[in-house]
């Protein structure tokens, strides 16, 4: 069986968020991945067993308070469930 391995394009398509996002958490160790050279790779299994791990509960409140003072944050989120094509309510 042959293990599939994701650039952070594909991995960011995948969980539906900015690339931008998937490499803050990989370079910050949250998310399962390795650089090689100047490019990141993810094994879809373990990006699966982190996702499905992760307690989204503490993941919130881990970042709670981070866009607090930003004026762009609800910009920002309008632009993102804009471009995933569904309304901010939707769950």
């Amino acid at each position: 069986m042959q293990t599939e391995v994701l650039t952070i394009k594909e991995v960011a398509e995948y969980l539906r968020v900015p690339e931008e996002v998937v490499l803050v958490e990989a370079s910050q160790g949250h998310l399962p991945g390795r650089k090689i050279a100047d490019t990141w790779r993810f094994l879809k299994a373990a990006v699966d067993d982190w996702l499905s791990s992760q307690d989204s509960r503490s993941l919130l409140l881990s970042k709670a308070g981070i866009w607090a003072d930003d004026d762009m944050a609800d910009e920002m989120l309008k632009k993102i469930y804009e471009e995933r094509g569904r309304p901010e309510t939707e769950k």
